[in-house]
């Protein structure tokens, strides 16, 4: 039988002996040389073949892959920021606590994504925007690209200009030849450690949209710049300065190799319970649950839930000084290259947990199988989000669980009102 169907081209030998291993951990290959293989972790590309309406095929019930067909819905940029903008929307107009703003009229719980605008459509609206406020920085990103490339800062209207035709009426026209871009509100304010500035990136597996149905990996970590973090619009172009990625990081001339930049979440939690205190730790990553969870409703309805998908996604979160998370962009395909041992060690046991969930009990995978595994079977994963929990709960989890309340999966209990309440993710 098949888990993963079509071929790809690996990125690197690291990844292809991870997966082998794992896969004949469980007995369901053995590996010879010049083999064609039959276990394939699929490319994005591969996947939207399979699901092609002029040339995709059938899966039979025993083939499983690890992407929804249209995952781009949440992990292209500006179809993130589009979904989510519709699901406030949506919720405003339902009347939902949840779209609440404030007397300046932002969200008050669903403010968790950096203004942002798509270039070349929205122009117009960026430059009344950036009026408002023409000191600001911005960054700019091709929508289709990853790790780091394409992506440049500007604080000027001019820096954008070349791509208008026709400045005189400040209209924006693309040239056919170039790709759309994301543009963003720069967070300018960063929390710094060391004096650097870092993100996390935190891995979600999701084994069915309809209902919701999420997991977080407990062993993400936070990836470190290798220059000291400056606002000064002289240091606009130094990209280790400001962009996290360990593609780009790896070139500049203070990368250690040994610890690749790299901190756990839990060195993290350390690190801030001692600086700000165990409660406003607790509050923040409640809320990055909170952010995660509610990105992943905002493209459900929109998501083709296929029986035979599930998704590990890389979020990749910035935390501000002021401690308040933002939601920068979600990944389809996580690199799982390693680039220290303890990264090794952890892809290894990322992909081991992720197939553990998705295929029951490492058996012949059956697509119609309930997707509900055993607490033993999780590992490092912990659900995050049950709706059918909820569902069964009989009450609206959401309203009780807004950011800096305790929360909590595997039958833990929180008090609301005085009585204990089952609660749905942490």
């Amino acid at each position: 039988f098949r888990i993963m169907a079509g071929k790809v081209k690996w990125v690197t030998d690291i990844e292809k002996s991870v997966l082998i291993n794992n896969f004949e951990k469980r007995g369901w290959i053995q590996v010879a040389e010049n083999e064609d293989w039959n276990f394939y972790w699929m490319s994005v590309q591969t996947i939207r073949n399979v699901f092609s309406v002029e040339t995709g095929y059938r899966l039979s019930d025993d083939q499983i892959v690890n992407h929804f067909p249209n995952h781009y819905e949440l992990t292209r940029k500006d179809l993130m920021v589009k979904n989510i903008k519709r699901y406030r929307k949506e919720l405003e107009k339902e009347g939902s606590p949840l779209a609440e703003k404030d007397e300046n009229g932002k969200y008050i719980y669903l403010d968790f994504v950096p203004v942002t605008f798509m270039l070349p459509a929205d122009y117009n609206l960026f430059v009344e925007e950036f009026r408002k406020n023409p000191s600001s920085t911005w960054i700019m990103k091709p929508c289709g690209k990853a790790q780091g490339k394409g992506i440049f800062l500007i604080n000027k209207l001019s820096q954008i200009k070349k791509w208008s035709r026709d400045s005189k009426t400040s209209s924006f026209v693309s040239q056919s030849s170039k790709e759309a871009y994301v543009i963003s509100l720069y967070i300018n304010n960063p929390l710094l450690i060391g004096g650097k500035k870092f993100d996390l990136r935190l891995y979600v597996l999701v084994s069915t949209y309809r209902p919701l149905r999420c997991y977080m990996y407990k062993l993400g970590f936070c990836r470190f710049c290798t220059v000291k973090y400056t606002p000064s619009t002289s240091e606009l172009d130094n990209m280790f300065v400001h962009l996290t990625n360990v593609a780009i990081q790896k070139h500049g001339d203070d990368y250690n190799h040994i610890h690749g930049g790299k901190w756990t979440v839990s060195n993290l939690r350390l690190y801030l319970e001692s600086t700000r205190g165990k409660e406003v730790t607790n509050k923040l990553f409640d809320e990055i649950h909170w952010i995660i969870v509610q990105s992943l409703k905002a493209v459900a309805p929109v998501m083709n839930n296929d029986k035979h998908c599930f998704e590990c996604y890389g979020y990749d979160i910035i935390i501000d000084d002021k401690l308040k998370p933002w939601l920068i962009e979600v990944n389809a395909s996580p690199s799982l290259t390693s680039s220290t041992a303890n990264d090794r060690i952890l892809k290894y046991n990322l992909i081991n947990d992720t197939l553990n969930i998705a295929v029951p009990n490492g058996e012949i995978p059956d697509c119609k199988w309930n997707k509900s595994p055993p607490k033993e079977v999780l590992g490092n994963y912990e659900v995050l989000y049950d709706e059918e929990m909820v569902q069964s709960d009989g009450t609206d989890r959401d309203l009780r669980s807004r950011p800096g309340q305790s929360t909590g999966v595997k039958g833990s209990r929180a008090k609301d009102s005085g009585k204990p309440v089952l609660t749905t993710w942490k």
